[in-house]
């Protein structure tokens, strides 16, 4: 039996409200990430990441203390920044050298490198999830443009470093310094600031503070570098 065409025409009217409602919801979870980062600009507002706000909903609770740039050991951002993102100074939040790579990497079905610059992993962890796909990153590409706008590198590194996973529930230089080595951030070594820095691409099973030989041996490369980047850390520190 043919449902009569003004019989489809009411039906579709009747779903119009409904779907204006999902489509403005849609549009305001995407616009909300930049109101929050021009908002973030505040220097009193300490940010959480969507890992954070999961731990409390599934009342795991977590560790995190937030520490102004001035309290942690510029080893430690030298270390990370090494380790991390080499180019950080220089970038816009993107380095479209490095994702060119990548992509022609994953076209051509090689395995792939990160390519993740610390501002793309910023936004990462505000805003967006862990998974991978090309729906998140291509989420993240502007967002990572506008924060590395708007914020200065040194507010943006500040956020990076409160917010970086380093351990189950451990968010944040500060208590990944105090739980790691019992120290507070601005009082890391070389060695530690270096072990902290390679453990960050996958905390759980990278233990700065039971380091393996492999790790041991890649934070020792880490801490070389970051003895000799100082043309790279200007931007943080001039």
């Amino acid at each position: 039996m043919t449902v009569p065409l003004h019989r489809h025409a009411y039906l579709w009217l009747k779903s119009r409200p409904v779907i204006m409602r999902i489509v403005l919801a849609l549009a305001a979870l995407v616009i909300l990430p930049y109101v929050l980062i021009v908002l973030y600009l505040l220097p009193f507002i300490h940010p959480v990441s969507t890992l954070m706000l999961r731990d409390l909903l599934l009342l795991r609770g977590y560790d995190r203390q937030w520490v102004s740039l001035d309290d942690v050991s510029p080893v430690l951002v030298q270390s990370v920044m090494m380790s991390e993102d080499g180019q950080y100074c220089f970038h816009g939040g993107v380095d479209w050298g490095e994702m060119r790579m990548l992509l022609e990497d994953t076209l051509s079905g090689q395995a792939t490198r990160g390519g993740s610059t610390i501002p793309m992993q910023t936004v990462k962890n505000l805003f967006l999830w862990n998974s991978r796909s090309f729906v998140r990153k291509a989420l993240e590409l502007p967002l990572a443009v506008t924060a590395d706008f708007i914020w200065s590198k040194r507010r943006l590194m500040e956020i990076y470093l409160n917010i970086a996973e380093w351990g189950p529930g451990i968010y944040g230089i500060e208590a990944a310094a105090r739980h790691h080595f019992k120290v507070p951030a601005s009082k890391l070594t070389s060695r530690q600031a270096a072990l902290l820095a390679v453990s960050l691409p996958n905390p759980f099973d990278r233990n700065a503070g039971k380091p393996g030989r492999g790790l041991r041996r890649l934070a020792g490369l880490i801490e070389r570098r970051a003895r000799g980047s100082g043309d790279y850390i200007r931007c943080i520190y001039d």
